[in-house]
């Protein structure tokens, strides 16, 4: 581990992203890894429960009545940021997007903290804790305690409780053949944040990965039920296509997706093309086996597809009777992009091709 009072070399502040062996969402299990594990959960055999970890979907459902079901997640990682307020606000906004993604409003939430006491000042976690207020306050989010542990590297994040009504919900598990692909927020915030950690990439270079990731997801989520959508996630630790798949493996279909429709941060390609690339995204691409890749995307495309986000964007399906529609909502909603990247197709369910060119047909 590196020296834990290395100071940012402009502002004199602990670099928090030196602290962990990871960034982010990066350090989830990768695919296959949780896979394995979910082979231990107990079968769920209970009408109050709407969707559970079989589908892998993006939170918990059970139903209070008819009108009225929870929404149950919970999200912790290490910085992704060197600055503590940042971290905070990345992590809480990455949290409330499961219950977003699910078509609810979030209620209350409570911190997870991993904290090395001996190391790191607790001024520090303040600053971390006061970035995340601030945008559970943007969510109408109150946050009611939390668990606190001393920590070998540092931990931050939240358990989201929500509310959805039973018949407005979203799930992994309704899209259909026909169906188009919309992504609201760019990708590559797992290869920019690892730059970061690598010394490659100055803070100003991650201001609008920042600016995105602090972006709570419910426009998205109200634009897409206004509108209408067959199935929704987001995009986090898994990287764009896994989460696909889950949503292709729920759902039943496969899908084309265009390389060249992907929204990207400017610089991600070029890092990527030089080799920097989390172990989260490394992990992720291992397990693509279901993607079928056009011969002339490289490396650095390949990486792209698969990166680890944290706190992406969401993924929605939509009829395609509805797509001029659900763009139109999304600006209106401010969405950090609103872009169709491909649609659902007929065929082996969870097979993803992935074409340089926009799959023909499609909306701009």
């Amino acid at each position: 581990m590196a020296d834990p009072v290395t100071p940012a070399a402009q502002t004199g502040r602990v670099r928090l992203t030196s602290l962990s062996h990871g960034a982010g969402c990066a350090c989830k299990l990768g695919p296959d890894e949780l896979r394995r594990v979910l082979e231990h959960l107990p079968g769920i055999e209970d009408a109050r429960v709407l969707v559970d970890a079989a589908t892998r979907d993006d939170a918990a459902v059970f139903r209070l009545s008819d009108e009225r079901a929870l929404v149950a997640t919970t999200d912790f990682f290490t910085p992704i940021v060197d600055d503590p307020a940042d971290w905070g606000a990345i992590a809480a906004a990455n949290a409330l997007s499961d219950v977003y993604a699910m078509g609810g409003t979030p209620l209350f939430a409570l911190n997870l903290v991993g904290w090395p006491r001996e190391t790191l000042s607790f001024d520090i976690l303040g600053e971390v804790i006061r970035g995340a207020s601030a945008v559970a306050r943007r969510a109408g989010c109150l946050i009611l305690g939390g668990h606190s542990i001393d920590a070998v590297e540092p931990l931050f994040g939240m358990v989201v409780i929500g509310e959805v009504h039973p018949d407005r919900m979203l799930t992994n598990a309704g899209a259909c053949a026909g169906d188009v692909l919309v992504l609201t927020k760019p990708l590559g915030t797992g290869i920019l944040s690892t730059a970061l950690k690598r010394g490659a990439l100055l803070e100003t270079g991650m201001v609008d990965a920042v600016r995105s990731m602090t972006t709570l997801n419910d426009g998205g989520a109200r634009a897409a039920l206004r509108v209408g959508v067959s199935a929704a996630t987001d995009v986090t630790g898994f990287g764009l296509l896994r989460h696909l798949g889950n949503m292709l493996d729920a759902s039943g279909v496969a899908a084309e997706i265009g390389y060249e429709a992907l929204p990207v941060f400017a610089h991600a390609w070029n890092l990527a093309s030089r080799g920097v690339v989390s172990g989260g995204t490394t992990r992720n691409l291992a397990a693509a086996e279901a993607v079928e890749w056009d011969p002339d995307l490289g490396a650095a495309d390949r990486v792209i597809c698969t990166d680890a986000q944290t706190s992406g964007g969401l993924l929605l399906a939509v009829p395609p009777e509805q797509v001029a529609a659900l763009l139109e909502a999304l600006h209106q909603e401010h969405t950090p992009a609103a872009a169709v990247i491909g649609r659902l197709v007929a065929g082996p369910a969870g097979h993803i091709r992935v074409s340089r060119a926009r799959p023909s047909g499609l909306p701009s």
